[in-house]
């Protein structure tokens, strides 16, 4: 059985509407994010950079007191220069090391394009396509975000604008990773987190395709991260939950669900490659240890799984 998971994130709002003049001519002011009506991330913000509406939602580029600039998507954040690229980095390196030719690379989503930049890091990628539905968030990173952007010019990268569901249902290419690089779970981006979408996935990863999904909070949202855990687990052989330390994200603890058709993330990680080419790479959070380390779960997760 799958299980549907749940699409909306209990009273999640600011508590400052970031793209009032009157406060941005005032100076610095604090901005909060709540998660769960009783707590949040509150940080101070300098002054507003930008603020947008695109066809799909509300963008914000913000400068915080201690961060420096950070991207900001229909209320909540998703990237600060001062974030250490956690996210991102764990998303691209923990597979790319785990597979042994990574070549034809898929990401879901990833607007900033720090994904993207990350993925392009290893040579052995010879393509990567970045299927993300709204141009007007990679507009704005080129902008504003250029280290994570970098990526963008590189030749081996393919830019392609509409819906992943739909992109991925039409297809019939096979990829080696497919990385889900998604928003919450809510609004357009709610059916790329079922069961259904997942198995369409399976679908289109050649037969030592491996998928890594981001899987929320396990602190705020543990039923989001086990549900998505037991509908991959359904149709993967290889299904593993590891997590990071994202400080601009709900509780600053993040997961993943990494599931593959064949390889184990850390029986088949490939040191010589890794230390060939880790100085090169740059990362401020990824590391060999951090890899094998990030997925010793707490034992509150252990038992939701």
């Amino acid at each position: 059985m799958s299980a549907k998971i749940k699409t909306k994130r209990a009273n999640k709002s600011a508590d400052v509407k970031i793209s009032d003049p009157g406060l941005a001519d005032a100076g610095a002011f604090w901005y909060t994010e709540r998660h769960d009506g009783h707590s949040g991330n509150t940080f101070k913000i300098n002054r507003i950079i930008e603020s947008t509406q695109s066809k799909f939602q509300r963008i914000d580029v913000v400068e915080t007191a201690g961060l420096g600039k950070a991207l900001i998507l229909y209320g909540s954040l998703m990237v600060a220069e001062g974030d250490h690229n956690a996210y991102n980095e764990m998303l691209a390196h923990v597979p790319l090391f785990s597979h042994p030719k990574p070549e034809d690379v898929l990401i879901i989503g990833g607007g900033d394009c720090g994904c993207l930049t990350n993925v392009l890091k290893h040579p052995e990628v010879k393509r990567a396509t970045m299927c993300e539905l709204d141009k007007e968030v990679v507009e704005v990173s080129k902008r504003h975000f250029p280290r994570l952007t970098a990526g963008v010019k590189d030749k081996r990268a393919k830019l392609i604008f509409r819906d992943g569901k739909n992109f991925l249902e039409t297809t019939r290419k096979k990829w080696d990773l497919i990385l889900l690089d998604l928003s919450d779970p809510v609004g357009p981006a709610a059916e790329l987190f079922q069961a259904s979408f997942h198995r369409t996935i399976y679908e289109r990863l050649n037969d030592d395709g491996i998928l890594v999904a981001q899987s929320e909070s396990p602190f705020y949202n543990l039923d989001i991260t086990a549900s998505m855990y037991g509908n991959l687990s359904n149709i993967f052989p290889q299904v593993h939950l590891y997590t990071c330390h994202m400080i601009v994200y709900p509780s600053a603890y993040w997961s993943f669900t990494f599931c593959s058709k064949k390889y184990h993330p850390q029986d088949d990680f490939d040191h010589e490659r890794y230390k060939r080419l880790a100085r090169k790479m740059k990362n401020d959070y990824y590391n060999d240890d951090i890899h094998f380390g990030s997925f010793a779960l707490p034992e509150f997760v252990r038992r939701a799984l």
